[in-house]
């Protein structure tokens, strides 16, 4: 299949291949490390509530029960769930030496995803544009207006991103992971942006929401609403998420 073999994603995977001769030899690109955490020190930040009341759910309920869900209850999210989600998501669990684990798995402890947010209705919370600062556990204004249109339209104006109670926004600091593994750095920040997903998705069960990864987006748009310049930073990965519909009785 040469037109497979000559796209850009398979000429990635082909230069950040691993094999047993060249391993030893192979020199990584000379790329200057980044901080571990990202900070807007002239932004509001608003600290998460760092205790919440949620029942233990069963981890076999909750992987049974996790579909993609793309309508949403018309009430709002509470900043309790929101905090929760967010920690189950990227929380910090642990400490060994300089590197701060958290609840998703990271190659190299050195996690260079960061988690944004769009808040449309969340409980104590205005809408806008939040950056996740895990380091503190609280959230740092970006925008003060609702960008829930504007998100879904840079999704390729998929209209349940707007109904939803907030949308989850993942991009990727590359120096963070290629300083140490160059290439093959690439892989594992896709990675990364997976796990961390999936960690969303299956608490957002436990607390009787639902959501739907997101990979269909024009990362030029994310970008600029984000503020971010693409090269350094950019958009890998989206996700909505609102409360379910209940059933009626």
């Amino acid at each position: 299949m040469p037109e497979l073999k000559g796209t850009k994603g398979f000429q990635y995977l082909e230069g950040s291949r691993f094999d047993r001769l060249s391993m030893e030899n192979r020199q990584k690109p000379a790329i200057t490390k980044v901080e571990p955490f990202k900070y807007y020190p002239h932004s509001d930040k608003i600290p998460l509530p760092r205790s919440w009341n949620i029942a233990q759910e069963n981890i076999t309920s909750l992987l049974q029960h996790r579909r993609s869900l793309r309508k949403y209850s018309t009430k709002p999210v509470s900043l309790e769930h929101l905090a929760f989600l967010l920690w189950a998501s990227q929380g910090i669990t642990g400490q060994a030496g300089k590197y701060l684990f958290r609840t998703a798995p990271s190659g190299g402890a050195l996690y260079p995803v960061e988690t944004y947010i769009s808040a449309h209705s969340i409980e104590g919370l205005d809408a806008g544009l939040y950056h996740f600062d895990a380091e503190h556990f609280a959230l740092d204004r970006l925008t003060e207006q609702n960008e829930a249109e504007a998100v879904a339209q840079a999704c390729l104006d998929q209209k349940f991103m707007a109904q939803a109670a907030v949308v989850f926004l993942w991009t990727g600091i590359f120096r963070r992971a290629m300083s140490k593994y160059g290439d093959r750095g690439m892989r594992y920040i896709l990675l990364d942006a997976g796990h961390i997903c999936q960690n969303l998705l299956l608490a957002a069960e436990a607390v009787g929401c639902g959501g739907c990864p997101v990979g269909a987006f024009y990362d030029n748009e994310l970008n600029q609403l984000l503020q971010i310049d693409g090269e350094e930073e950019s958009i890998l990965y989206a996700a909505s998420l609102g409360r379910k519909i209940l059933p009626r009785r």
